[in-house]
């Protein structure tokens, strides 16, 4: 009996054994398109929303607001398609396995249930995910929770990503030779979600010490005013 030919495939290291795969059906293009079209139409429903639930909130809370309404998106369906599907991806043909597939050309690990991939997917977007939405809905209705927990979600997903590049950039080569693969699919991607990141924690972090810094003027008066505290 003789072995199993292994499945050609373009993904490093070329030695990883991928017996289930197919190749995509479409192309590039239309794939990033198509999932741009869902990006766009994303925004623009959350744009519509603040706009007609807080018509006299700052660009800022839009700004957070239609961020948090994209990146809870992309975590709680297209993140967690992954976390679900992650076994299959390899022969899939819908849109999210065919984009998986073509994004693993710069990290094969996704196709491979690499443990710590699917590991902090899985908190990416079942934890993520809905907080995202949360938050988006505490910028609506102007609650104070909003600003602590924008600190929590901002430093997790920072965090998240200094995690995934030093797990393989300090591992074996995964990604394709070809400089596109790894500074477009690899880390401008990935870069996106450090610097919105780190924006979306910068705002509630200066809120948060104003309000302190207003306490604390406000203790230092009424202490003042107390009989018998003032000087002489």
């Amino acid at each position: 009996m003789t072995d199993a030919v292994p499945i050609a495939h373009g993904y490093y290291p070329p030695s990883i054994n991928l017996p289930h795969y197919v190749a995509n059906e479409d192309s590039v293009i239309s794939l990033i398109a198509r999932f741009g079209v869902f990006w766009v139409a994303v925004s623009g429903v959350a744009v519509f929303l603040i706009s007609r639930l807080r018509p006299a909130s700052s660009l800022a809370d839009r700004v957070a607001f239609t961020w948090m309404c994209l990146t809870g998106w992309i975590h709680l369906f297209f993140e967690a398609h992954f976390v679900v599907n992650h076994a299959a991806l390899a022969s899939g043909q819908s849109l999210f396995d065919q984009l998986w597939k073509e994004y693993s050309l710069s990290d094969s690990r996704y196709l491979t249930s690499d443990a710590f991939l699917v590991s902090m997917e899985a908190v990416t977007a079942f934890c993520w995910g809905p907080l995202a939405f949360f938050i988006a809905y505490c910028i609506v209705a102007q609650h104070p929770l909003r600003y602590p927990l924008q600190i929590v979600i901002s430093v997790g997903q920072v965090y998240g990503d200094i995690l995934y590049y030093a797990t393989s950039l300090l591992d074996i080569e995964y990604c394709r030779p070809e400089r596109y693969y790894f500074w477009f699919y690899y880390f401008f991607f990935n870069f996106i979600w450090m610097v919105i990141g780190c924006c979306m924690y910068s705002f509630p972090a200066r809120h948060s010490q104003l309000v302190l810094t207003k306490r604390r003027l406000h203790m230092a008066r009424s202490f003042q005013n107390i009989p018998g505290t003032q000087k002489a």
